[in-house]
């Protein structure tokens, strides 16, 4: 099995993304499964299309994309995208819509087709905290959810694909507000290693 993983470059002012950080400290394999890191940009098409680029060049069974939520306490796997991009900021080129379609032709929602609450429980057992989540946001995270889905249909190509947001790492929360959560980089790394036992299993 090949699993690839994607993480989002810093976006809205930050000068880091765990998402990438991530990335970086992932083994080259999890029990068995070869895993395949692509950092992408925080721009809305760009960055479905280099992780599409990926699939055809190495051929993955499953993609797991991994993204910031900035005031989330849980690793938190997304269960749906949705067709919609509205944009409270820019993304990494400017772009800034709001309540445009992702694709004209694409259907409401698009559902991850990984195990979602099996790899909540491989974390949870792990001792870090994770939840089912229902929403991906409007940004560029439940862009490239849906995106991904969106072109495995159209594509006809057989792979699961789905998507796990991280909280902020502490260095992120030094000048905002107080209480904000915040989860240190070893714990969202085992988080992720924990989803992708999850994924081989």
């Amino acid at each position: 099995m090949k699993i690839l993983v994607t993480g989002f470059d810093p976006f809205g002012g930050e000068s880091v993304n765990p998402a990438s950080e991530i990335l970086k400290r992932l083994p080259d394999q999890v029990d068995g499964a070869e895993i395949i890191r692509l950092s992408v940009p925080t721009v809305r098409y760009r960055c479905t299309e280099r992780v599409i680029e990926e699939i055809r060049r190495s051929d993955p069974d499953v993609i797991l994309c991994l993204g910031q939520a900035g005031g989330r306490a849980k690793i938190t796997v997304e269960r749906v995208g949705i067709n919609v991009d509205d944009q409270r900021i820019p993304d990494n080129e400017g772009n800034q819509v709001i309540d445009e379609p992702i694709y004209a032709d694409g259907p409401d929602a698009y559902f991850s087709n990984l195990p979602v609450k099996k790899i909540v429980q491989y974390i949870n057992d792990a001792g870090i905290p994770a939840e089912v989540s229902n929403t991906a946001g409007t940004f560029i995270c439940n862009h490239l959810l849906y995106s991904v889905r969106y072109w495995m249909e159209r594509l006809h190509l057989d792979k699961k694909s789905g998507f796990i947001h991280v909280p902020y790492l502490p260095s992120q929360c030094v000048d905002k507000h107080a209480g904000l959560p915040s989860m240190s980089l070893e714990d969202m790394t085992e988080a992720v290693t924990a989803a992708l036992r999850a994924i081989a299993a």
